[in-house]
């Protein structure tokens, strides 16, 4: 038997006995040392393209009459490729504080790991080497721990292109943080993505719906709603009413957000914004300021969700100074790669 084959084997069983201890980070680890001792002996060997190939074969063999399925040669490349890519890692980023609280570590025949890994999936991580951008590729890992994502959200929220939208008009040391902390909810500029993208809604096909057939549409959705709103949101209500001056007046969506202590108030509106919906939206969060928020809570925000806007009637309503009262776009419609980054240019090119 191939010794490369025999010290796999050693190292299967040893992180088999792992596995009850912490599945997800015995496998990921597992693999990266596989992926290394394959790298090993591609460089030990002949450096012949046959070469390589040959010793693929005659590991995966060697592995599969011992554990079965999930050593094929292509499983094995895999593994190789993983290594490859994670051994050469920028350390700045992966010594970040959420990797020294939260990354799980495991001995491989008493070597230190090379790398820390979150405890998310080996399918996760091989989603996550289709991102050619390390600090991209870096957020994403980081998001699908902290918010336990499955394979399925992660892949939709970086086709949603959730990395972009949170980095338009940061600066490299704040782009630095997202891929060395995640998503950070620390003001109310953090909460707002500009598209907001409700393709989960299933009103693609339908081009005549109303102000309250979105708002039962998101209702419906309120889970994946509140997913793509971000981080730490608790639902408050529907067409909450509050009356002043003897007048009823209805917030569509109230929610309270637990980072910045405070309320978050959406008016959906399907068509183009006005000054005016701006104008009610501040009414409705000079309102919430006063009478309802306690002295222990931070000012509410405002959110007006509108099917096109124009940045320049935004910017010439609100106060110069404004934090709390925001305008954001959204999209029934996942949009591709090329159509968000051409919204997202000019959304931030509006914004200037």
């Amino acid at each position: 038997m191939n010794i490369i084959s025999e010290r796999i084997i050693a190292l299967v069983e040893q992180a088999r006995q792992a596995v009850a201890k912490n599945v997800n980070s015995a496998m990921v680890f597992t693999y990266y040392h596989i992926g290394k001792m394959l790298v090993d002996g591609f460089q030990q060997g002949e450096k012949r393209a046959e070469y390589g190939a040959q010793l693929l074969v005659n590991v995966s063999t060697d592995l599969t009459k011992v554990f079965g399925k999930g050593f094929s040669v292509q499983n094995l490349e895999r593994m190789r490729n993983f290594f490859l890519l994670y051994s050469n890692s920028s350390k700045e980023l992966r010594n970040s504080a959420v990797f020294q609280k939260s990354s799980n570590t495991l001995r491989i025949f008493d070597e230190e790991p090379v790398v820390r890994f979150l405890p998310i999936s080996w399918s996760h991580y091989l989603f996550l080497m289709r991102i050619k951008d390390e600090a991209e590729r870096q957020f994403y890992e980081i998001e699908s721990f902290q918010n336990q994502w499955t394979l399925k959200e992660l892949e939709r929220q970086l086709n949603t292109g959730l990395f972009e939208r949170l980095v338009v008009s940061k600066n490299k040391s704040e782009i630095l943080r997202l891929a060395q902390e995640g998503q950070i909810v620390e003001q109310p500029e953090d909460l707002i993505k500009d598209p907001l993208i409700l393709d989960f809604l299933g009103l693609e096909g339908n081009s005549t719906y109303t102000e309250t057939e979105l708002e039962t549409a998101i209702i419906n959705q309120l889970e994946k709603f509140m997913l793509e709103l971000g981080k730490g949101f608790f639902f408050g209500g529907r067409q909450v009413r509050f009356s002043f001056n003897e007048e009823h007046y209805f917030v569509d969506l109230v929610f309270y957000n637990r980072f910045l202590k405070c309320f978050v108030l959406i008016d959906l509106k399907i068509g183009k914004l006005k000054h005016q919906d701006l104008g009610q939206m501040q009414m409705y969060v000079n309102y919430y300021d006063r009478f309802v928020k306690q002295e222990d809570e931070n000012n509410t925000i405002g959110i007006v969700v509108c099917k096109t806007k124009e940045d320049a009637i935004v910017e010439i309503t609100l106060p110069e100074n404004n934090r709390q009262v925001f305008a954001s776009q959204y999209e029934t419609i996942l949009p591709s790669k090329k159509q968000l980054m051409e919204l997202l240019r000019k959304n931030s090119t509006d914004a200037q």
